[in-house]
């Protein structure tokens, strides 16, 4: 009892911390705004120097919205963010949409909410990949331009070599969303799914897959003797249960063998062949610039300060995922935490000063709320030594994304890029002939969603109804309708 009331008062602490930081940031990003206005009718100091940020998710985008809030307009120095993607990927949301229909675009969100009011010139926006990386520039693989650069972030997160349901391999929304299309519908058609590995994403899928279609034959292989074994027993012991609850069928302490699939199944290290239908640190940028700063596991070795862990270059720092710093369950709140002290370290010097912000790793960060099915969810914070559990409803089957669009400064879900597509009708009209109990309807021009239910003897009638006319009306005012359980 008296562990779980320090747990409490830790996290009380916890809370007051965050929040103090925000507060510190948000009084001085009103002085900046109020210096930006006093100065509007002078003339602007030129930004010749260049801060740059490679990578645009939790953490690169944090230091971007950090920096472009906190220059003052008279600095020389502005903010140059590389990123690859069209958009802004909430990965969290991954696992659930790639099995429930109809909420995919809702996983990308646009960028330019949260530095649309800034100083001007305080931000160059670049949508390209870097190739490589030297003591003074960057090159992009696609323009093939070189970046001058006085400080430089690496906040390039990691990737999965397979994709979803982790990470989307695609650098476009519509592509994004066309590959989380395709795995719903592999898991639709498929008799049984075999998801591998019991991390968070592998327990989420499944019992979101098992809860969606109870007739399935859903199978998880965990190589550990314990799903979420980075978390306390609690969790383990909540999640296992969560997924035998459903149906799942659970198989520990097995892994699937190199070769993979054999004859149309999974064949595990100890022999036993499951049949089914379906189934790392992006360091490389700066491999040749600071090779011994790579970790074994392709993290990038840093300092406290966040620096790079190399003499020879003190103004390069990392954060996020790709940052070695040993933090025991990587999310968006230990990226954010390192995005910030990243960017004050940056300010600190943009002054003249040297960095002295450090990072730690604290407890709290490592909170996490699971999915276990389409209604259920549990949180759990633990420090090692104690642990906390709460039990939840969901009823958004798009779980936390409208708040997401909100804090990244969007209105969910209106996406511009979104209103320019129009899908192919046959491709809307087949969908539209699914047959369920459940239809549901999103425009893409507004992201909007509803779930509509008909009769049995309705339903036919209505699909076709929609059928014909997609080919008839422009799809960006009846853009898709998909079909749900």
């Amino acid at each position: 009892m008296l562990a779980k009331a320090t747990l409490y008062a830790k996290l009380a602490s916890y809370m007051l911390f965050v929040l103090w930081g925000e507060l510190r940031r948000s009084v001085r990003t009103a002085l900046v705004q109020r210096q930006i206005r006093r100065q509007s009718s002078e003339v602007s100091t030129p930004r010749t120097r260049n801060i740059v940020i490679v990578g645009a998710n939790f953490s690169g985008h944090h230091v971007a919205y950090i920096l472009t809030s906190s220059l003052p307009p008279d600095s020389p120095y502005r903010v140059v963010v590389i990123e690859p993607n069209s958009h802004f990927q909430f990965t969290w949301v991954l696992p659930r949409l790639c099995v429930v229909k109809g909420h995919e675009h809702k996983a990308f969100i646009p960028y330019g909410g949260l530095v649309r009011d800034n100083p001007e010139g305080v931000l160059r926006w670049v949508t390209d990949r870097v190739a490589s990386v030297t003591e003074k520039t960057v090159h992009l693989e696609n323009s093939g331009e070189d970046i001058p650069y006085d400080i430089l972030v690496i906040a390039t997160g990691s990737g999965v070599d397979k994709g979803l349901p982790s990470r989307v391999n695609a650098t476009d929304k519509l592509a994004g969303m066309k590959l989380m299309q395709e795995l719903q519908q592999k898991i639709e058609l498929a008799e049984t799914v075999v998801v591998v590995g019991g991390g968070a994403a592998g327990v989420e899928i499944a019992t979101d897959a098992k809860h969606l279609y109870p007739k399935k034959h859903v199978i998880l292989v965990h190589s550990r003797d314990a799903v979420m074994h980075r978390f306390g027993k609690g969790l383990q012991k909540s999640a296992l249960e969560g997924l035998q609850t459903l149906g799942v069928e659970v198989i520990l302490n097995e892994r699937v063998n190199d070769g993979g699939r054999e004859n149309g199944a999974i064949v595990l290290r100890s022999g036993r062949k499951v049949s089914c239908d379906l189934v790392k640190p992006s360091s490389q940028v700066i491999e040749s610039l600071v090779p011994t700063a790579i970790s074994p596991s392709g993290h990038i070795k840093v300092k406290e300060t966040l620096q790079i862990d190399a003499a020879h270059v003190p103004n390069v720092y990392a954060c996020g995922d790709v940052a070695d710093t040993h933090t025991p369950n990587p999310n968006a709140r230990s990226a954010m935490r390192q995005a910030t002290v990243v960017a004050e370290n940056v300010l600190l010097v943009t002054q003249g000063k040297e960095p002295k912000h450090k990072y730690t790793n604290l407890w709290a960060d490592g909170v996490i709320k699971l999915t276990l099915g389409l209604d259920r969810s549990v949180t759990h914070l633990g420090d090692g030594k104690s642990e906390l559990l709460f039990q939840g409803k969901e009823t958004d089957e798009a779980l936390m994304s409208a708040m997401c669009w909100s804090r990244m400064g969007q209105k969910p879900f209106e996406d511009p890029y979104m209103a320019k597509t129009e899908p192919d009708a046959t491709s809307v009209a087949l969908n539209l002939l699914d047959t369920s109990k459940v239809v549901r309807t999103y425009d893409t021009r507004y992201g909007t969603s509803s779930r509509v239910k008909h009769p049995k003897h309705a339903l036919s009638r209505h699909a076709q109804w929609f059928a014909l006319r997609a080919h008839a009306l422009k799809l960006s005012d009846i853009c898709l309708v998909t079909v749900g359980s």
